[in-house]
């Protein structure tokens, strides 16, 4: 007999729910904000949102399917199943954070502060949720990911971008190449290498394309092309900065090869997730065969 679905509740500690963890009570917390001209009653306002939103939307959840909840910090060890319907309840930054460990699971984005977020993943509203559960997977926008595969079979998927470069402030050594370029490989010294989506053309990527004078055009969410970047590219009589710009379409790979004692790579904003890679180490970039399913 075949188990009925899962609906699994993403979300994450609020600002508020930190802060009286840090402090011990709310008037503390409350006092350590008033000293510093700040009221604590923005943060405690979206906190009760959060919580109003969470409780509209497993109210809205079948009788008869099964539920879960995870905390973003859980994310790296609960384990999603085939059948599992995930509900992000919080910010479009969860959507990408959850996405790396889903395998086609729908995701249903729910926004819980409307006009703050820009709503790019969280397109909804609490009061939405019954109707998009009964629909669940049945009109889902297929948006395209990234991935990172090292030379010891280490992976790593994001939604937005990858990361690769030191885990500090140092300066990242490596080397850099295209397939099919004619070989073509450049040393580098540089503060890393971004490579991001169509959807993570919203934020980090923008922000790095718009400091390159958008020459090169930003792929769409569902489009099978990403864009890459390499941030301060330090040019020397053993480096170079040739290769700092381009894009990449399906099937083709960005290689990297570490001349660093230790480089890190990292999707979408979560370094607690990071694959370790050292000297000699070479990891290639491109099109993840996976996608996200998120409802529309």
């Amino acid at each position: 007999m075949s188990l009925a679905p899962r609906a699994v509740l993403v979300h994450r500690t609020t600002e508020y729910e930190e802060l009286v963890a840090r402090h011990g009570t709310h008037g503390q917390a409350a006092y350590f904000l008033r000293s510093r001209g700040r009221d604590i009653e923005e943060i405690a306002d979206r906190h009760r949102r959060t919580r109003r939103a969470l409780a509209e939307v497993v109210s809205a959840i079948p009788l008869t399917w099964r539920q879960a909840r995870v905390e973003r910090s859980d994310l790296d060890r609960f384990l999603f199943a085939p059948q599992d319907v995930v509900v992000v309840v919080g910010q479009d930054g969860l959507v990408a954070n959850v996405a790396k460990y889903l395998s086609g699971q729908p995701v249903i984005g729910i926004d819980t502060d409307p006009g703050r977020n820009p709503g790019v993943l969280v397109r909804h509203r609490p009061a939405d949720a019954a109707k998009l559960l009964a629909s669940a997977g049945t009109a889902a926008d297929e948006l395209t990911m990234v991935e990172a595969v090292a030379d010891d079979t280490q992976r790593l998927v994001a939604l937005n971008e990858i990361y690769l470069g030191a885990a500090g402030h140092q300066t990242a050594r490596y080397r850099l190449g295209l397939e099919d370029d004619g070989g073509v490989v450049e040393a580098q010294a540089s503060s890393g290498v971004l490579i991001g989506t169509g959807t993570g053309a919203t934020g980090w990527l923008r922000s790095v394309w718009q400091d390159r004078g958008a020459r090169l055009r930003l792929p769409s969410p569902a489009e099978e092309r990403l864009l890459w970047f390499v941030r301060e590219a330090w040019p020397s009589p053993a480096t170079g900065a040739s290769l700092v710009a381009g894009e990449l379409a399906a099937p083709a790979r960005l290689t990297l090869t570490v001349e660093s004692e230790r480089l890190v790579a990292f999707g979408d904003g979560m370094e607690t997730d990071a694959l370790e890679l050292t000297w000699g180490q070479s990891v290639q970039v491109g099109v993840c065969r996976e996608r996200l399913r998120l409802a529309g």
